[in-house]
């Protein structure tokens, strides 16, 4: 959770664009990031993938006025409304975007190819229909911060009592990256998002960068298999709260519309 998922960083920029905060090249270029290239297939009326400028185009003139966002993992179908055939899609994928205003959503395939270090990467987002419903199990900004502050304090007292704070050369390379990249004032969500959405998704991340320090870097004293177990159930709990909140920060821009709506 260093970084944002591809599908968050459609759903915000999308919506920045939807919104006229943005122009298309602007958002695209941030939607792409380091990536080669994205296409999108599936899209109604459209018989071979198109860029994202014509996608994001098209799909407003559908009527979608909003994105949202699934992260997905198996048991949890955070983000998600169904039916059957996109949530495994999603699942599989481990995200989607879900469009607000017309029943499709969108799940990316990533192909690489390429020797380390110079790797080419294509992304191909999928148009499949969604079912029209609430999303599952996403709270509110206010439930997500509130979440996340009892969810930090859980990840430190487990790390702590487990000694797999994540010491070493790569764990601390790690924390000074994170350190760095929010020293310069990273924009983590595009333009048109509420400041508390933003909060919210730094912690988020803040959560994430302890869990994966955890599970990559800190064996510390958890040599045993049985220690190692209880490492991970401890720390899953924490890792769905971060992700909860993740998508809530991702779907502020679509809940404050629906609020101003009604």
């Amino acid at each position: 959770m260093l970084s944002e998922p591809r599908s968050g960083l459609l759903a915000a920029w999308g919506n920045a664009l939807l919104a006229g905060l943005v122009s298309p090249d602007d958002a695209v270029l941030a939607i792409v990031g380091d990536d080669a290239v994205h296409r999108v297939e599936g899209l109604p009326d459209e018989s071979a993938p198109v860029g994202l400028t014509l996608a994001l185009g098209r799909l407003r003139s559908l009527g979608v006025v909003g994105l949202r966002v699934a992260l997905p993992a198996p048991g949890h179908p955070l983000g998600l409304s169904g039916p059957p055939e996109f949530n495994a899609r999603a699942l599989d994928a481990a995200e989607a975007v879900i469009c607000h205003g017309a029943a499709l959503g969108l799940v990316p395939e990533v192909y690489e190819a390429g020797p380390a270090g110079d790797v080419h990467v294509e992304v191909v987002w999928h148009v499949l229909p969604v079912r029209e419903a609430p999303p599952a199990d996403v709270p509110s900004l206010g439930e997500a911060e509130r979440e996340l502050a009892e969810a930090l304090r859980e990840a430190t007292e487990v790390l702590t009592r487990l000694d797999v704070a994540g010491s070493g050369p790569v764990a601390e390379a790690a924390v000074g990256a994170y350190r760095a990249r929010a020293e310069r004032g990273r924009e983590v969500l595009a333009p048109g998002y509420p400041p508390r959405a933003v909060r919210v998704l730094e912690l988020a991340q803040r959560v994430g960068l302890l869990v994966s320090l955890a599970y990559d870097h800190g064996h510390g004293a958890a040599v045993s298999s049985a220690e190692m177990a209880a490492r991970a159930e401890a720390l899953r709990p924490v890792e769905r709260t971060a992700r909860r909140a993740q998508v809530a920060a991702y779907n502020a821009y679509v809940e404050e519309r629906e609020r101003g709506a009604r």
